[in-house]
């Protein structure tokens, strides 16, 4: 009985660090996004500007 209860215990470990990881993967994935979206947006501003001041 010991080993069976040490084994669930080791699974359900094992489930939370996955959603743990699977939570940090979508947030990195989601600020990579945003960054990138971010840095597209100013370097089309500054294009403009740029152009503008020719």
């Amino acid at each position: 009985m010991k080993r069976a209860q040490t084994a669930i215990e080791y699974l359900f470990m094992l489930a939370a660090a996955l959603i743990l990881v699977s939570i940090a993967m979508k947030t990195i994935l989601d600020a990579s996004r945003q960054l990138e979206t971010a840095v597209s947006d100013y370097t089309k501003t500054v294009r403009e500007k740029v152009l503008e001041n020719l």
